[in-house]
């Protein structure tokens, strides 16, 4: 290394260098059920409509209104009155990091239940500011509401993070525990709904009742990983701070093309939802019936399941062509557990012919 290059490098934050990049893997020729994408592609004839709009997108030009026909839009689909607040990020990503960037003040907190999304912390660290993290319950992964009140009245949080369901466990946490932690949380408290589409309820409610909650979502889970629109809902007064630091031109004509389109199309994107809601349940119980396989309900496209030696078994699984996710690493609450996307029924039963082989 040269001296110059050492000399550029000292430049850079001890602890952004000391940082991991996240890290995708590989996974061509595989089955994919690692990252929690809906598997499905769109139907020949909806894929060269699509082509086609797009053709005809002014891309010589900044995004400019149909970025905000794309949010009032997602406001109506999410059924939210139209004095509602939203801003659009780059996924959800780059919005809980403008909410990060928002709270940012000398000695600020944020907090979170472990294990959850792991961008939370990231974000709360490049910005330098205290983070919280409050265990879950180790037998069934519910909010350990003792835990979490003590920790909101000791370290009075300017941002609260509740992941629901969550990631990775997949569950939806118990509704008037999160009403009590919401009473409590002295900052913002934002429900990321990341899997809304295959959930049994949503916090539509609480945001309307507590000026404070924020609501996001993503249409990743909705079908559209590849276009990367998250977007926030809250009262209009909260937003528009959070609107204030969002990039001019985050979103590009493109993604709010496509993603307009696939509003047009929702029905189609709800039965897929509907198709992998029933799916999930078929794995779960397929796994419920493996022994050496604990399963925990999910109300994700995703199932978190204890095995014996996770590192084994994903390795094996993979040599076998089928990618899951090995999270035992990621908090001593997950020690040996897997997260298994739900793919499509083929993939699913690919799967379940590989996993007993893997044990």
């Amino acid at each position: 290394m040269t001296d110059r290059l050492q000399q550029a490098l000292a430049r850079i934050r001890p602890d952004v260098r000391a940082a991991h990049a996240y890290v995708v893997q590989p996974s061509t020729g595989v089955v994919k059920l690692d990252i929690m994408e809906n598997p499905f592609r769109l139907p020949p004839e909806l894929q060269r409509a699509l082509g086609e709009r797009l053709g005809a997108v002014a891309i010589n030009r900044y995004p400019a209104e149909r970025t905000a026909e794309l949010a009032a839009a997602l406001k109506a689909h999410a059924g939210v009155p139209a004095h509602c607040g939203i801003t659009l990020g780059n996924g959800s990503d780059e919005l809980i990091s403008l909410l990060t960037l928002a709270i940012a003040q000398p000695g600020a907190t944020v907090l979170s239940p472990l294990p959850s999304f792991v961008i939370y912390e990231m974000c709360a660290g490049q910005q330098r500011l205290n983070f919280v993290g409050v265990p879950l319950r180790a037998d069934d992964f519910e909010l350990d509401e003792a835990a979490m009140l003590a920790a909101i009245e000791q370290h009075q949080p300017a941002l609260v993070y509740l992941s629901y369901p969550n990631n990775p466990t997949g569950n939806l946490w118990d509704a008037a525990v999160i009403e009590r932690i919401v009473a409590a949380a002295p900052g913002l408290v934002v429900l990321d709904e990341a899997y809304q589409p295959f959930a049994s309820r949503d916090s539509l409610d609480l945001m309307a009742r507590h000026p404070h909650v924020l609501v996001m979502r993503t249409m990743s889970k909705f079908g559209l990983a590849g276009v990367r629109i998250g977007y926030l809902l809250g009262a209009r007064e909260v937003v528009d701070q959070i609107e204030k630091l969002r990039p001019p031109f985050n979103v590009s004509v493109l993604n709010a093309e496509a993603a307009l389109f696939a509003l047009d199309h929702a029905e189609v994107y709800a039965a897929q939802a509907a198709v992998l809601r029933a799916e999930r349940e078929r794995v779960f119980a397929a796994l419920q019936a493996l022994p050496g396989v604990r399963p925990w309900p999910s109300q994700g496209n995703m199932i978190l399941a204890r095995v014996a030696d996770a590192g084994a078994t994903f390795a094996a699984l993979k040599a076998r062509g089928v990618l899951i996710k090995n999270v035992s690493a990621a908090h001593p609450l997950l020690a040996n557990c897997l997260r298994i996307t739900i793919g499509t029924p083929d993939e699913n039963t690919r799967l379940l012919a590989e996993l007993p082989l893997c044990l």
